[in-house]
């Protein structure tokens, strides 16, 4: 056989349906990412029947809802080797706060969650893979979510040097038959769910489901967790919000890890009632489905970077800059998260981070929330209009010096 020919029989790198597995070498290492729901445990099941002697589960925790007993008990049941990863930290910081900084809404219509997940999850199965001498990495995304080409694009850009994909891209299996192949296996769960379900520290996101059809659905309350109202009819919420250097660093005056600060303020400022989402997005070809988020925390902290780099920034760099933001969502949003053009455009938002450090005061009522103190670090704004104007005059009257210059700038807060 020569070369070419090689080349042309040669099995693809992208996993794309339940045939391709039939390629794997039974005796080699495959790694999956597993959330525990019922794609992740069905393929295991399938793995198991193949006979591949060591699966390994990865589950990477980034503030999800299910948990990690939860899923060591179906993947042993499945015979899976379980990791079961603590991300959280690096989620918040090498994600989260990029983000915020980015003020990383999609098309304004809500801030982006799974988009920032999927890097990171991505990039563990990578490390665990490249550790046990894996042949490949597979994962449970189908063509109507948007994590297939964001699992994909980011296990291209790793430069993973094994096989790596989704079975459920060409040879989707229907929930029934899942449910039942599971069962006859003695393992038996999630039957009564009505939604698919995306959770981390910074959202939780429902959409499929009851949740189909645009233009008639309706979300349970009760599956609303940290937006859930609370508060008291009246009730009122005094705090502050503090940021340096471009990232949110202390509540109320008390400096704590971006974490503990985001669970925070998804239960203090969901209390009230604020930050739920709906909206749709598009699929890898123009297609849009339904999404519906709570993101509480996401809420006030983007508002609450966007005042303080007001304040900090001139006009015109934010204006570009709120330009350059949607080329960063849209970088990451289609799963380039490691690619040259989202890296760049970091640098210029990494720039303008450097400068923005202050505090905002927020008084939270059901329903909505105002600010009370917006103060910056090293502030554009004024603080007594009629004294800078006497100022001003005062200055344009007077012969030019140099000198005159810097008397015009308001003086620092």
């Amino acid at each position: 056989m020569t070369t070419t020919e090689a080349a042309k029989t040669a099995p693809s790198p992208l996993v794309r349906s339940f045939a391709q597995l039939a390629n794997l070498d039974p005796d080699r290492p495959v790694v999956t990412l597993f959330s525990g729901g019922l794609d992740s445990s069905y393929l295991l099941l399938r793995l198991r029947r193949m006979g591949l002697r060591e699966v390994h589960a990865v589950s990477v925790d980034i503030g999800e809802d299910e948990s990690g007993p939860y899923k060591r008990q179906v993947a042993e049941a499945l015979g899976a080797r379980i990791h079961l990863l603590d991300r959280r930290e690096e989620f918040a910081d090498r994600f989260v706060a990029p983000a915020i900084a980015a003020q990383a809404e999609y098309l304004g219509i809500h801030p982006v969650s799974s988009t920032l997940s999927r890097p990171l999850i991505a990039e563990s199965a990578v490390r665990l893979a490249r550790s046990l001498g894996a042949q490949a990495v597979l994962h449970t995304a189908n063509r109507s979510q948007n994590t297939l080409r964001r699992l994909n694009g980011a296990l291209a850009l790793l430069d993973y040097e094994g096989a790596y994909g989704s079975p459920y891209d060409l040879d989707p299996v229907t929930r029934d038959d899942k449910l039942a192949a599971l069962r006859a296996a003695g393992v038996d769960l999630l039957a009564g769910r009505i939604v698919s379900g995306d959770s981390n520290l910074w959202c939780r996101e429902f959409e499929s489901g009851i949740l189909d059809d645009p233009e008639r659905h309706e979300v349970p309350e009760e599956m609303y967790s940290w937006s859930r109202p609370t508060a008291a009819p009246g009730a009122e919420d005094l705090l502050t919000v503090t940021v340096e250097n471009g990232r949110p660093v202390a509540l109320d005056g008390t400096r704590m890890p971006l974490t503990e600060l985001i669970d925070r303020l998804n239960r203090r400022v969901g209390a009230y009632g604020l930050g739920r989402y709906s909206g749709l997005e598009h699929l890898d070809h123009g297609e849009k489905v339904l999404e519906i988020r709570e993101m509480p925390a996401a809420w006030l902290l983007l508002r609450t970077y966007r005042h303080i780099e007001s304040a900090c920034l001139d006009a015109e760099l934010v204006r570009e800059k709120r330009h350059l933001e949607q080329i960063w969502v849209r970088e990451a949003l289609e799963g380039r998260w490691f690619g040259e053009l989202r890296l760049a455009v970091q640098s210029f938002v990494d720039n303008c981070a450097a400068r923005t450090s202050g505090t905002v005061a927020w008084r939270l009522r059901t329903g909505g929330a105002d600010t009370r103190a917006i103060t910056a670090v090293r502030p554009l704004y004024l603080r007594d209009r009629e004294d800078w104007e006497e100022r001003a005059i005062a200055a344009e009257s007077a012969p030019f010096t140099p000198s005159t210059v810097p008397a015009l700038l308001p003086a620092a807060a």
